[in-house]
């Protein structure tokens, strides 16, 4: 799940009129890296917040469910498996906060693999990416909480062995404690479809319910948690399903260093999925700024 942050836009009484204007509307533009790690056990297809594990580049998996595909011919199919592996990749999505309530983003992800019993894949780019994030609702001291919406298309880059388009959709309520918004609840819901380029592989919707916190001192340093349940729909070859469906828990915990107008400067997250096994997600953020206000 990506979270980005709002702006806080002042000026002082001496400053220009048409000077503040043009920075109020000057937007943020920054390359929101995200460098992770991941474990996925064996026999398991991974969600999870956000889209990792979707792309055979990033996982084993789904090479595995390709070179099954391309066997589809013979009378009787071999037994379908997986083994455990391990994924490290990099996320560069150029961001634009165009305003304090709407992000866009695109850009792409590259990664290395390495699964039981073989050497790590070159570390090559697997997909193209592209969103947005609206504030449909802020609360600014109401009742009514903010209401946030974030959705994003994910296409496999060419020559990926199971090309596969996924879309990412993401609502969340988020309800501050405080006029200064550093102490809240949260709740949403995060859907997941996959359409995979071929009649013979199927990989159903993944949902996951989610409910959490979060918490931001003085110095700036905000912690984020999540506590939810992962619904996985199981995916098919034929009449074969090697990945079956599931529910289990999900956790997502987020440490964020801040700066003073709630832009973020440094993020590291920790993420367990059971699928049904854990699968393990560490993901380290550096925003490189290019315009900051």
């Amino acid at each position: 799940m990506v979270c980005f942050s709002g702006l806080a836009l002042g000026k002082d009484a001496d400053d220009d009129d048409d000077e503040s204007a043009k920075a109020a509307s000057s937007p943020n533009l920054y390359l929101d890296l995200r460098t992770n790690y991941a474990t996925f056990p064996a026999g398991s297809l991974s969600f999870g917040f956000g889209n990792f594990g979707l792309f055979a580049g990033q996982h084993p998996a789904l090479s595995t469910l390709a070179s099954h595909a391309g066997l589809a011919n013979l009378p009787t199919l071999p037994a379908l498996s997986s083994p455990s592996s391990r994924s490290i990749g990099l996320d560069v999505p150029l961001t634009v906060d165009l305003n304090d309530r709407v992000s866009v983003y695109a850009g792409f992800s590259a990664g290395a693999s390495r699964a039981d019993f073989s050497d790590w894949s070159a570390f090559t780019v697997y997909s193209w990416s592209a969103g947005f994030q609206a504030d449909v609702y802020q609360q600014n001291g109401g009742s009514i909480p903010t209401i946030t919406l974030q959705s994003t298309l994910t296409r496999s880059a060419a020559g990926q062995p199971l090309p596969t388009t996924s879309v990412n959709t993401i609502l969340e309520f988020d309800y501050a404690l405080n006029a200064d918004e550093t102490r809240g609840m949260l709740a949403g819901m995060q859907h997941t479809a996959v359409a995979v380029d071929s009649s013979l592989v199927t990989i159903k919707p993944n949902v996951v319910v989610y409910v959490g916190g979060y918490y931001q001192w003085d110095n700036n340093w905000k912690f984020t948690g999540r506590v939810g349940v992962q619904s996985f729909g199981g995916a098919q070859l034929l009449n074969r399903t090697p990945f079956e469906s599931f529910t289990q828990p999900i956790v997502r915990l987020d440490l964020d260093r801040m700066d003073d107008d709630d832009n973020r400067l440094f993020g590291i997250t920790a993420a367990i999925s059971w699928v049904p096994k854990p699968a393990y997600q560490l993901t380290v953020r550096t925003p490189l700024y290019l315009v900051k206000n």
